[in-house]
């Protein structure tokens, strides 16, 4: 029998995911178990969002979407990144997918060729690096401060450039440290980019989950440069306790966009349909039972 592709034996399995189905497994027997792997709230979606799909499913709407998402649904994020964030987007520059992941995962294969290197600040989700390796590119693993902050060490990330960095992966707020980095460092970082010409894909699905009066800098809003290098993404999972629902989404310029669309039409075309309609609810619905699940 011929060898599996090496690019699929480099890849190592969700060592989250790994340990997710080791909990289930765990339980069913009747083991109490106290999970800190997966970033999963322990609410149920808004009810408000589940009628919204309800409503779309009773409406029939089962059938084919534009790859990128409806245009209703890329309107209401378009409107969500300039209340919350501050910073401007049209609708043909978001592209919506299943889950946070899969946008994430469409961006690295638009952004990085074979032997790019792309930085990652540590400690990090265990998908950034093994989604840089899927699209054979180089991870630099580079450590944040080890102060207890868990800042960004902007003086080793500078030192780790070279002519081959096509990027830097940013998680803000981070994920597994809960660190959020103030916008001095972001100032910073949006320089480095600039003055070196590499990419900034920003990953903000945890902006919602802050605690302890700190405040969250969208990394696409320090600056009209960084909004044209930035490959924003977020998504509905943490947000709004829609794990299971598989929505998020990518926020880039035009250019980027039509590529990741690319690639997306010949994986999944379309996110789930009727989810669409239900995050459209999210956005644009009450905001009263994500303040409520912060507080708690």
């Amino acid at each position: 029998m011929r060898e599996l592709s090496k690019r699929a034996l480099k890849v190592k399995p969700s060592a989250t995911l790994e340990l997710t189905a080791k909990v289930a497994a765990l339980r069913s027997q009747g083991v109490e178990v106290i999970k800190f792997n997966v970033g999963e709230p322990d609410f149920a979606t808004p009810r408000n969002i589940c009628e919204a799909c309800k409503r779309s499913l009773d409406a029939g709407h089962t059938k084919y979407t534009p790859i990128p998402g409806i245009q209703e649904l890329r309107a209401a994020i378009c409107e969500k990144l300039f209340r919350d964030d501050g910073v401007r987007y049209e609708p043909d520059e978001i592209s919506y997918g299943t889950g946070a992941k899969q946008p994430l995962f469409n961006a690295i294969f638009t952004l990085v060729d074979s032997g790019d290197e792309v930085i990652i600040p540590t400690p990090c989700w265990v998908s950034y690096v093994e989604m840089v390796t899927l699209a054979d590119g180089e991870p630099v693993l580079v450590p944040c401060l080890g102060d207890g902050s868990f800042y960004l060490d902007i003086g080793a990330i500078e030192r780790a450039i070279t002519p081959k960095t096509k990027a830097l992966i940013l998680n803000n707020p981070n994920n597994p440290t809960g660190a959020v980095y103030p916008r001095g460092d972001l100032l910073a970082l949006a320089e480095l980019a600039e003055k070196h010409d590499f990419y900034i894909i920003s990953d903000e699905v945890y902006e919602k989950l802050i605690y302890g009066g700190k405040q969250h800098t969208c990394m696409a809003s320090v600056s009209e440069g960084m909004r044209q290098r930035c490959v924003l993404v977020n998504g509905f999972s943490k947000a709004y306790s829609m794990t299971g629902w598989r929505a998020g989404y990518v926020a880039a310029p035009k250019e980027i966009i039509r590529r990741i669309n690319g690639i997306q039409g010949h994986t999944t075309s379309n996110a789930t349909t009727m989810v669409q309609d239900a995050c459209i609810e999210a956005l644009r619905g009450p905001q009263d039972d994500l303040a409520a699940m912060v507080r708690e």
